[in-house]
């Protein structure tokens, strides 16, 4: 330790409070201390810590303390403290999403049910949170339909009632901004929607069901169909409701499964004693920490700014379950129970969840698996397929595109693990090859390339590829790698032909034949595919370009500068076709003899012959 650490460790006061480690000045590590002296300490005396603590405090030159007056004053500091630093070591969740609520203003004469993206304090009801703004859509024009509440956002009442919309002529609105009913008829729907979205259903649908049964007895069948949709539709929700538990409470219940590098959480989310939905959550690097230090971190993250439920079943109990507990009764600013049940049916909430966890953590990593197959394994099996001694990690293709020979260009596009590396992407514009010759072309290209890699000047120097694909077979490749010989670099090359795939090397007269269904072959075959691509669409707008530059230029006293001019003050031909004479005199550096001239030209007279 150095002697600020000595000193600051020796002068550690007994207090609550949040600890910052730094290197550097960097904070890499935030947490709190019921007793700053004890917990501070503790980190640099000569006892176990698990390898991710190992590694932050060897890393450690300098520390900072923030005093607090309680236990949870300092909960909340980390919090914030995580917040705004995300340092390296803690326990971070990534998932920075917000799920959202149906929200009725109460306040309101005429309530309406919209979105709401979070919780807030106005004193409007609010329910969920939901999984997704589709789901919370579903139930808006459920209630819609169903209780014929009001969408629009007019300020209600009216002096003067209105004419109603459509959704009064389709029976989905009472049309109160048009007098077609009372407050209180209007305000007893609303009531009815209160207790449908407190998960009431069954209620709802018997009142339905008696209206629908009174409609047809007075052979008002087409009334009767709509009631009945309406109760299929409720029925439908109903369904989607998949696990129940018996006691219809808001509940939230949180399990997680670890590997050796990270943690997943999931989170089962109860309302009215219905499962309405559930989460995972990835939690990176934390998979060799303890259950209950990886409980506290999630706790504190995931319900900052949101609303807890009224009861929170974990796994396992952090250390500061009563700090803990009193956070989350100040986000409800309500009764909140955080418990860890170990028997009889809330235990078997926390193995459901658990399930989750698990079931989650394994798609990762299996689909990181697959991923790390189309990427780096790729790289390392076409690095064997081409006999080299090292993984090939940045790879670039090259392609050249023209018409007739007119307006050659090449590209190069660059991967990078496996992954295509789009800011390292470079066109070219053939400058000393005439015709359709795509072998000088290519010959042209990698030299220039090659030049730029052995410069000696920092500013214009690049970086070397590890290997180079070239779009063609044995004789694109031998002008290519031509090239670079004469700039005195060697990189590993080979060319793809398009017709079998065959891979050419330039020391080897046979083609090398992948399995189709070869990593190495996807990956070579989107490097080519990419490299053609991005040689095709600048070829394109170069070629477009030229056409207009061209037909403007061909008119008498326009010449670059004037075209780039209008172009530029126009933004289009299309544009420039709409102007008049005098707005294309306005054109910086135009006259009115030009002006009229270009008018002319975008105007033909239209013969007598064109005109009948």
């Amino acid at each position: 330790m150095n002697d600020t650490l000595q000193l600051k460790i020796k002068n550690l006061p007994d207090s609550p409070g949040c600890y910052l480690m730094k290197e550097r000045g960097q904070i890499i590590y935030v947490g709190k201390a019921v007793n700053l002296k004890n917990r501070v300490r503790s980190y640099f005396q000569n006892t176990y810590h698990t390898p991710k603590v190992s590694a932050m405090v060897r890393r450690v030159d300098d520390f900072d303390i923030v005093l607090a007056r309680t236990n949870l004053e300092a909960l909340l500091l980390e919090c914030n403290l995580i917040k705004l630093h995300r340092p390296f070591y803690n326990i971070l969740l990534k998932d920075d999403k917000g799920y959202p609520y149906i929200r009725v203003d109460v306040q309101n004469p005429y309530p309406r049910a919209t979105l709401a993206r979070r919780a807030e304090k106005d004193k409007a009801r609010y329910f969920g949170p939901y999984i997704g703004a589709s789901a919370v859509r579903d139930v808006l024009e459920l209630i819609r339909k169903t209780f014929q509440l009001r969408t629009c956002r007019q300020e209600l009442p009216r002096k003067t009632p209105g004419r109603p919309c459509v959704n009064y002529e389709i029976g989905a609105c009472l049309a109160p901004c048009a007098g077609k009913c009372t407050q209180e008829e209007y305000r007893l729907q609303v009531m009815r929607a209160l207790s449908f979205l407190n998960g009431d259903y069954q209620a709802v649908r018997d009142e339905l069901t008696a209206e629908m049964k009174a409609a047809s007895q007075k052979l008002e069948f087409e009334r009767a169909a709509q009631l009945r949709d309406r109760i299929a539709d409720i029925d439908g929700l109903r369904e989607r409701q998949q696990v129940n538990s018996t006691e219809a409470l808001d509940r939230d219940v949180i399990a997680l499964d670890r590997d050796d590098l990270d943690a997943m959480v999931a989170v089962l989310l109860f309302r009215a004693g219905k499962m309405v939905g559930s989460e995972t959550y990835t939690l990176e690097g934390a998979g060799a920490d303890a259950p209950e230090e990886v409980l506290s971190a999630f706790l504190l993250q995931y319900y900052d700014g949101r609303k807890p439920a009224r009861e929170v079943l974990c796994e396992n109990l952090p250390e500061d379950a009563d700090v803990l507990n009193e956070y989350l009764r100040e986000r409800r600013q309500a009764a909140c129970a955080l418990a860890a049940p170990q028997r009889g049916e809330k235990r078997a909430l926390i193995l459901l969840a658990k399930k989750n966890a698990a079931d989650a953590l394994f798609k990762r990593n299996q689909q990181a698996e697959i991923r790390r197959q189309r990427t780096v394994g790729a790289c390392e099996a076409l690095g064997r397929a081409l006999g080299m001694r090292t993984v090939p990690r940045r790879i670039e293709g090259y392609d050249i595109s023209n018409t007739q020979g007119v307006l050659s260009v090449a590209s190069m596009v660059v991967f990078i693990d496996g992954e295509p590396a789009k800011k390292e992407y470079r066109h070219y514009r053939i400058k000393t090859v005439e015709g359709a010759n795509d072998f000088a072309s290519m010959n042209e290209v990698l030299g220039r390339r090659f030049r730029r890699a052995m410069s000696d000047d920092p500013q214009e120097k690049w970086p070397m590829p590890d290997l180079v694909l070239i779009d063609g077979g044995p004789e694109q490749l031998r002008f290519a790698r031509t090239a670079m010989l004469a700039t005195g670099a060697d990189v590993p090359m080979f060319g793809l032909a398009k017709r079998m795939e065959e891979i050419f090397l330039p020391d080897r007269e046979e083609p090398i034949l992948l399995d189709r269904k070869s990593p190495a072959l996807h990956l070579i075959q989107r490097v080519r595919d990419e490299s053609h691509r991005f040689a095709i669409t600048f070829h394109t707008g170069l070629r477009g370009k030229a056409s207009v530059h061209s037909q403007l230029e061909d008119i008498p006293g326009i010449g670059p500068a004037r075209r780039r001019a209008m172009l530029t003050h126009f933004g289009s031909l299309k544009a420039l076709r709409e102007a008049t004479q005098e707005e294309l005199a306005e054109v910086p550096g135009m006259t009115a003899p030009a002006a009229g001239a270009v008018y002319a030209w975008l105007h033909p007279p239209i013969s007598q012959d064109q005109s009948v």
